[in-house]
């Protein structure tokens, strides 16, 4: 699995906010970097398909080899990850993760203690969410975001809002678990730490190398 950006350019009034012609590789992450406002953020609502209507688009994105440019959210297979957890407070740990099951798998309750152990949670399907760590409840985002069998995975500041410790634990749970799918990543930071971390190339939204 691949993920191509092929000469993808947005706009605002006709000037060019973000201009990217690259390949993602299988387990590769892809850091685009720059400050608040630069257009990191609306590079991954183009990619998800929800880019507002006041920017325009050109170009086109292909993943695992087929065209996603005009696909409807829900039928580009990419998963997304937000600074924020988002977490359903009326599901148990268990629910929110069989919430994000991809459609067709016949053992349920078996991928759900798959994914639970996968995540070092085995035994907590049962809990509230609220009850959950920081730590414990960013894994349980991404394992839900994982079970819905995505083909990319794109993380807005999944990070941010981590201290120290916990961010750098996260970071090499995210970055394992996208080599070991072999999903391409496309990550917006502002913060260094996070593109050293992740091991793969670093450029700003105009497509120029950091």
């Amino acid at each position: 699995m691949s993920l191509r950006l092929e000469n993808l350019t947005i706009l605002r009034d006709g000037a060019p906010m973000v201009v990217l012609d690259r390949t993602v590789a299988p387990g590769e992450v892809l850091s685009v970097m720059g400050p608040s406002g630069c257009g990191k953020s609306t590079l991954l609502a183009c990619l998800a398909g929800a880019l507002p209507p006041v920017f325009q688009a050109r170009g086109r994105v292909w993943l695992d080899g087929r065209e996603i440019t005009d696909l409807p959210s829900h039928a580009r297979r990419l998963g997304m990850l937000f600074q924020d957890d988002i977490l359903f407070p009326h599901l148990s740990v268990a629910g929110n993760l069989g919430f994000g099951l991809a459609r067709g798998v016949g053992d349920r309750t078996g991928a759900i203690e798959d994914a639970l152990r996968e995540a070092g949670l085995e035994g907590m399907g049962a809990r509230d969410p609220a009850t959950l760590s920081g730590g414990q409840r960013a894994r349980v985002a991404l394992m839900r975001t994982l079970l819905s069998a995505p083909r990319g995975l794109l993380l807005d500041e999944a990070f941010s809002k981590l201290d120290t410790d916990l961010r750098a634990q996260m970071r090499g749970f995210v970055f394992g678990r996208a080599r070991a799918h072999g999903l391409p990543v496309i990550m917006v930071t502002h913060d260094i730490e996070d593109a050293r971390a992740a091991g793969g190339p670093v450029v700003d939204v105009m497509g120029r190398a950091l």
